[in-house]
Formats: C-alpha cells, sequence, structure tokens
C-alpha cells in the first residue's frame, strides 16, 4: 500500500503553531485562574523571565525587546510589578538618565507562589498526559524556540 503524500512544509508549520497557540492559549486561562491577586499573565512572565534566566538587572527596552511587545506596553508591566514591590526600578549607575529593572525577594516568592499554585493543575495533568510524551517533545520545541528566537523579524 503506498503511503500518502507529504504534506508540504507550509501546512505542517500553519498546523504546528495553530496546535502551539491553542495550548498556550489553555495553558494560560489555567494559570491565570490561579495566579496571586495582582498579578497578571504579562507580570508573572517578566518575573518569571528574571528567574529562569537568572537575571541581576535589564533595561525596559532589553525587556520590551525580549517579550517582543512595545515600550510603552513594558513600561505598563513594570510600574504594576513595581507598585506591588516585586520588582524595583533604579538609575542605570552608568547613565543616571536610563534606568534598570531587577527583581526582588518578594517577587521571587511571588513567582515561585504562583508555580506552587499551578501543582494541583498539573497533578490532574499528569493523570491524562503521559509524562515521557513531553519528555520526548520538549527537546524539538526547545530546537524551534532557540531557531525563532535567533530569527526574530523586526
Amino acid at each position: 500500500m503506498p503511503h500518502p503524500p507529504k504534506p508540504d512544509f507550509q501546512s505542517l508549520a500553519f498546523q504546528f503553531f495553530n496546535e502551539v497557540a491553542i495550548i498556550d492559549q489553555l495553558g494560560n486561562t489555567r494559570l491565570e485562574r490561579v495566579l496571586p491577586d495582582g498579578l497578571s499573565i504579562a507580570g508573572f512572565g517578566l518575573l518569571n523571565h528574571f528567574v529562569r534566566l537568572d537575571l541581576h538587572h535589564e533595561t525596559p527596552s532589553q525587556l520590551a525587546k525580549a517579550f517582543q511587545v512595545t515600550k510603552g506596553a513594558m513600561t505598563n508591566t513594570i510600574q504594576r510589578l513595581a507598585a506591588k514591590g516585586w520588582i524595583e526600578i533604579e538609575a542605570a549607575p552608568e547613565d543616571g538618565r536610563s534606568k534598570r529593572v531587577k527583581i526582588t525577594q518578594a517577587g521571587r516568592a511571588t513567582r515561585d507562589a504562583a508555580l506552587a499554585s499551578l501543582v494541583p493543575s498539573l497533578n490532574q495533568l499528569a493523570e491524562l498526559i503521559d509524562g515521557d510524551d513531553i519528555a520526548a517533545l520538549l527537546p524539538s520545541l526547545m530546537k524551534i524556540r532557540t531557531i525563532l528566537d535567533t530569527n526574530r523579524e523586526p
């Protein structure tokens, strides 16, 4: 019996990114439901960025570029987190006009609490999804993320 023809790359890529987008939406909805009061998905993403990459400080411009959002959108997120005491904004020592952003201990604790609050939802998923399936997907997903990250479009 002949094999069915392979879909073209464009069709595969569209289907892949469509699935990733749906998974992202469903995952964010689960996360949003358990985030501490006053912490948005964008705010959690920023706190997690500092912890995941073990960053000491970043400028608002660097953060906007990393998250591919406008400086205005990033400034808004930064100000909300700073008002909660989860990050600090300080003048850059080399140039008093520019700012640097850093996560506080309270910000780390809030990020960790958000992850801990997600555990029951993850435990529920563990009953439905084989961990080996996720482990098998991770290397390919990380490779695709790295390729996309290093080849960003302006």
